[in-house]
């Protein structure tokens, strides 16, 4: 696996690639890539960085896993490639904007538009197996997006982190609260969305932050 980054990113976290761990990791991955089916395709990685440049990140989403479906993931936390259906977190994720904001239900589950405003989408493990939920977990990933978290509240001040679920929640333990904006909310899957997803209204609270700090807020679905 080359570490083929956007030269921002690799530069904020070039002390980890020399790391034993991601040198265990890259192996890991590497290997897996040649015998058996992965995803998301190995030039989409790090598309989270790719789309969104270290100086550029405004707002930041926290996942687990790539989906493991065929053709699905892109590389960006609840996204998924042009013309793939839409799951149902994400559809949950539309629901909650359009409540929120007004706007209407996007017909493509593509969320580049967000990390090309500075909306970093985040998965704590980068690669999966497919139809096999977890496969890539406990491999080092982990390791490298708490780095990634940390070197964000270390280094940045005003984000707007984004929180869904007990798994994002604690990830998201290692935020500077004093120094970073941390909204929290049940996970948008059908399982909890009920619980306290929907209705949280993260998205128009995003964007108030943002005008408050004098950013540009995020246009939560394509023009």
């Amino acid at each position: 696996m080359d570490i083929k980054m956007e030269p921002s990113w690799k530069r904020a976290l070039a002390g980890e690639f020399d790391q034993p761990y991601f040198m265990d990791l890259t192996k890991f991955v590497r290997a897996d890539y040649q015998h058996t089916k992965v995803y998301p395709p190995p030039k989409q990685i790090f598309s989270a960085f790719d789309h969104c440049p270290f100086d550029k990140v405004k707002v930041v989403i926290i996942g687990q896993d790539p989906y493991h479906g065929s053709g699905q993931a892109n590389g960006l936390c609840f996204s998924v490639a042009d013309h793939v259906a839409i799951p149902p977190s994400l559809q949950n994720i539309y629901k909650e904007i359009h409540a929120d904001v007004g706007l209407p239900i996007p017909t493509t589950g593509n969320l580049e538009h967000w990390a090309d405003q500075g909306v970093l989408l985040l998965n704590a493990t980068l690669t999966v197996r497919a139809n096999q939920a977890g496969s890539h977990q406990g491999k080092g990933w982990e390791q490298f997006t708490d780095a990634v978290i940390k070197i964000l509240s270390d280094q940045k001040s005003g984000l707007v982190f984004l929180l869904w679920g007990n798994y994002a929640k604690q990830k998201g333990a290692i935020i500077d609260r004093s120094k970073h904006h941390v909204l929290t909310a049940a996970h948008p899957s059908p399982f909890s969305a009920n619980t306290g997803f929907f209705g949280c209204k993260h998205f128009s609270q995003t964007n108030t932050l943002l005008r408050a700090m004098g950013k540009e807020p995020i246009a939560w679905t394509p023009a």
